[in-house]
C-alpha cells in the first residue's frame, strides 16, 4: 500500500512514513493510492468478533509494509485496553430505526480516543525501533488536544505540543489538557480561535528547515492513520445491524470532517452504506458547500459545540481529491483560492459528493431542544455535538437503520447540558477528582515565530 499527496507533487510513501509525516511537503495530504475491498462474505464474518479482532481485519491491508498481523493485533489490545466499555463502541436504540453510537468509553471521553490512542502506540513502537524521538504538534477544539496528550503522556520518544484556543474549549476540555504533570506534554493556549490555531501547525510543517530540525511529526486529522483508525466502528456498527445483508446510514457530527470520510473509506471498501449524512452546527461552512457548491470562509461563531465550530475544514481536501478524480493540480488551485476566502466547486465534483454526502445543520435553538427531548423520549442524555447529529439524523431517517455517532460524553460540556435539561452531568469516578488536579497553561499569541520558539525550547 502507497500513500499519495492530495496535491501530487509530493513523492509516495508506506504506511509508516506517511503516519509519521502527516502533512505532505507540498501542503496536501496523503491518501490511499488504492483502497483495498472486503467481499460480502469477509465482511459478513466480523458480526459478533470482538472490536480488536474487527480493527486487525480492516487495518491490516493499508499497514501491511509496517506492522505484521501479530504486531498489529498486539497494539490495537493495547491501545484499547483502558476503554470503559467491553463492546469498545456500543449501540444504543434511539428509536424505530434510530441508534447511537457510543465513542465515548475511551480515557478522554471523545471519539478521539479510538484513533489517538492506536497511533500512540503505533508512534511509540515505530519510533523505539529506528531510535529516533519526534515533536507531535497540533491544533484542537476541544477534544483531539486531550486524546493525544493522554495517548502520548510520558512515552520516551515523543513531546507533544496541542495548541488549543483561549477561551473557546469547555473547562472539562481545557483540564483534560492542562493537568497532565508529565514533562513532554505541553498545551498551548493560543488567542485566536481553531482555524488560527490550524492554520500555526500548516505553517509549521512548511517551514521545512523547523520541521526538520525538531523532528515535527502531526496527529491532527490531516494524519492519514488517524483517519484509517475511526473506519473500524463503520464496519462493527453495520455489522451488528445486519451488514452486508442490510444497508446502513450513519450522521456525523463534524466539523473537519475526518470522521465522516472515514465512513467513506469503509463504504469504498464494500460495506453497504446508504448514507453519509453530515451534521454541521451554526458554522455550516460543510453544509453550505455541499448544498450549493459554493465553499466560503466566514466568521466562526462560538457555539454550545465548540469542537465544530471551524470555517477551514482539513479533511475536505480529501473529498475534493477523491470528487475531482485526483487531480492534484485542481486541489493545489482550490486550496491557494481557500487561502483567498473561499472557492467554488465544479459542477461535476459537485454532483459526485452530493451522490456520496447528504447533510444538515442545527440551530443553536435546535441542539438544545434536542438534548432536552432525547433525555425526555429516551432517557438519553446527549452531548451537544451528539444532538446536533441527531437533530439531522431525524430528517434523514428512512427504512434502513440509521447510526448517529455519538462523539462525546454529555460530562465534557456540562454547562450546556446542565442548560438544556436541568441536570448538571457528572464525570466518570475515574476523573472524579479533574477539578482538583493542578494546570499547567502557556499563554501564546497567534504568532508563528513565537511557537516555534516554545517549541525549540521545551522539546527535550
Amino acid at each position: 500500500m502507497r500513500y499519495i499527496s492530495t496535491r501530487g507533487q509530493a513523492p509516495a510513501l508506506g504506511f509508516e512514513d506517511t503516519m509519521l509525516t502527516g502533512l505532505a511537503r507540498d501542503g496536501g495530504l496523503y491518501v490511499p493510492e488504492t483502497l483495498p475491498r472486503m467481499t460480502r462474505d469477509e465482511i459478513a464474518a466480523l458480526a459478533g468478533l470482538p472490536y480488536e479482532e474487527v480493527a486487525v481485519r480492516v487495518m491490516a491491508p493499508f499497514v501491511a509494509d509496517a506492522f505484521d498481523e501479530t504486531t498489529l493485533g498486539d497494539l490495537v489490545s493495547r491501545a484499547y485496553a483502558g476503554f470503559g466499555h467491553d463492546a469498545r463502541a456500543p449501540l444504543v436504540q434511539l428509536g424505530p430505526n434510530h441508534h447511537l453510537l457510543e465513542l465515548f468509553h475511551g480515557p478522554t471521553l471523545a471519539f478521539k480516543d479510538f484513533a489517538m490512542q492506536l497511533i500512540g502506540q503505533m508512534f511509540q513502537h515505530t519510533l523505539a525501533r529506528r531510535g529516533e524521538r519526534v515533536a507531535i504538534v497540533g491544533a484542537t477544539s476541544g477534544d483531539t488536544g486531550s486524546a493525544a496528550i493522554e495517548a502520548f503522556r510520558g512515552l520516551d520518544a515523543v513531546d507533544v505540543f496541542v495548541l488549543y484556543p483561549h477561551g473557546r474549549v469547555s473547562e472539562v476540555q481545557r483540564r483534560q489538557m492542562t493537568t497532565p504533570d508529565e514533562s513532554n506534554v505541553h498545551a498551548l493556549a493560543i488567542d485566536g480561535h481553531f482555524d488560527d490555531a490550524q492554520a500555526r501547525v500548516k505553517d509549521m510543517f512548511n517551514d521545512f528547515a523547523f520541521r526538520d530540525r525538531v523532528g515535527l511529526a502531526g496527529v491532527n486529522s490531516i494524519n492519514f492513520a488517524r483517519v484509517l483508525a475511526q473506519v473500524v466502528y463503520y464496519f462493527t456498527a453495520a455489522t451488528t445491524l445486519g451488514a452486508p445483508h442490510r444497508e446502513v446510514g450513519f450522521t456525523v457530527p463534524t466539523g473537519n470532517f475526518g470522521d465522516v470520510f472515514a465512513g467513506h473509506i469503509a463504504k469504498r471498501m464494500g460495506l453497504p452504506i446508504r448514507q453519509l449524512v453530515v451534521a454541521t452546527n451554526q458554522n455550516d461552512i460543510l453544509h453550505r458547500c455541499l448544498t450549493t457548491g459554493d465553499y466560503r470562509i466566514g466568521t466562526v461563531e462560538p457555539s454550545i459545540s465548540p469542537s465544530m465550530d471551524i470555517q477551514v475544514s482539513s479533511n475536505f481536501e480529501r473529498a475534493l481529491h477523491l470528487a475531482y478524480g485526483g487531480d492534484g493540480r485542481a486541489i493545489a488551485q482550490l486550496m491557494e483560492e481557500q487561502g483567498s476566502g473561499g472557492f467554488t466547486v465544479s459542477q461535476g465534483a459537485l454532483e459526485t459528493l452530493q451522490h456520496i454526502y447528504a447533510s444538515g445543520r442545527a440551530s443553536e435553538e435546535e441542539t438544545s431542544r434536542t438534548i432536552a427531548d432525547t433525555l425526555r423520549r429516551t432517557g438519553e442524555l446527549l452531548c451537544p455535538h451528539t444532538a446536533v447529529g441527531v437533530h439531522v439524523a431525524r430528517q434523514h431517517l428512512d427504512d434502513a437503520p440509521m447510526v448517529t455517532l455519538a462523539t462525546a460524553h454529555p460530562a465534557k460540556f456540562p454547562d450546556a447540558v446542565e442548560a438544556a435539561t436541568g441536570i448538571r452531568p457528572s464525570l466518570p469516578p475515574r476523573m472524579a477528582d479533574l477539578f482538583d488536579r493542578d494546570e499547567r497553561i502557556t499563554r501564546v499569541e497567534n504568532d508563528l515565530h513565537a511557537i516555534e520558539t516554545i517549541i525549540e525550547e521545551r522539546r527535550a
